[in-house]
């Protein structure tokens, strides 16, 4: 689990997406993630946002950036919506 502390517009994405910087905690620190989220999220909305994320994944580069973790989101028709959770936990809790 970590909480969103950055989101940038992704300009060089081949699809609209955000670049986002999260807080994982002391253990795992500040990583970042491209996200094709735009549909349903404003960069506004995001700050402050705890998300769930796969963070033992290999980097992965798009365009000019390397996408640190995957951020967990379910496909909808109207676009992904995040996987969060209902009450407040840590950053770097774990899903158990």
């Amino acid at each position: 689990m970590g909480t969103i502390t950055k989101v940038e517009d992704f300009l060089k994405a081949k699809r609209p997406a955000y670049k986002l910087e999260i807080d994982f905690g002391i253990e795992l620190g500040i990583k970042r993630s491209s996200a094709q989220i735009t549909k349903l999220y404003q960069k506004d909305d995001l700050i402050g946002k705890q998300v769930l994320a796969v963070v033992n994944f290999p980097s992965k580069q798009i365009a000019d950036f390397a996408s640190e973790v995957l951020v967990l989101g379910v496909y909808s028709k109207d676009g992904v919506v995040l996987i969060e959770p209902n009450k407040h936990v840590n950053n770097g809790d774990k899903l158990g």
